[in-house]
């Protein structure tokens, strides 16, 4: 495995049992890309942490931010369910396993089910929140200026997003083309109209409608 520096930008990786186990079961299951991404997600969320003056526990935010993704490999691709299902459920059962408390669980469970679920996470507890904050950060742009250029040139010199845009765009498709209906009223929906023809999105209204109510 390689060995990552424990700090950049100011923001210290937690040098603890947990964190170290986490570190090395994403980096074994994950692609490079979903590595750096993860470990981006963490850096930047705890930025965001700081600007926002929130307290935080940066070892759940970490085990946040380098599980969200998992559910986007291949052994999920059956699962019938959202991969931030998947990607939470993995990190829950990480957690039970190392007898860490059912409230720290449920923390990093709800933060990485609702990573892409806009609007909600950032009246939640700190984890919940930074676990969005460093997600739309480091996908799409947001806040961008909130953290200076020098911070995020160490941290991406140190976990580089080469051709991020296409390639995070790619693994989104493969991960949930196999289970179209999961993006139901979600943003995973316009990946799959962008990139898999023939997609078509469920419509709300039509979902109302069409249902089975007599009127």
């Amino acid at each position: 495995m390689t060995t990552d520096a424990t700090s950049t930008a100011g923001v210290s990786v937690p040098d603890t049992k947990l964190a170290r186990e986490a570190t090395e079961l994403v980096r074994d299951v994950t692609s490079d890309l979903i590595y750096h991404h993860s470990r981006r997600v963490y850096l930047f969320g705890s930025l965001q942490g700081h600007n926002r003056d929130l307290s935080f526990d940066p070892e759940l935010l970490y085990i946040g931010a380098m599980f969200h993704d998992l559910g986007l490999s291949e052994r999920f691709h059956d699962s019938g369910r959202r991969f931030e299902v998947d990607s939470a459920d993995e990190a829950r059962r990480f957690l039970q396993g190392h007898q860490v408390p059912e409230d720290s669980i449920r923390r990093v469970w709800t933060a990485i089910a609702l990573h892409t679920t806009p609007g909600i996470p950032e009246f939640m507890e700190p984890e919940v929140a930074l676990v969005t904050a460093g997600v739309e950060y480091d996908v799409l742009g947001i806040g961008y200026d909130d953290i200076s250029a020098q911070d995020r040139s160490a941290i991406v010199a140190l976990h580089p997003r080469p051709d991020f845009k296409r390639q995070i765009l790619g693994a989104f498709t493969d991960g949930i083309r196999p289970k179209p209906e999961t993006t139901f009223g979600n943003v995973k929906a316009d990946v799959l109209e962008h990139y898999v023809p023939g997609f078509q999105r469920g419509d709300f209204v039509r979902t109302i409608l069409d249902s089975a109510w007599p009127e």
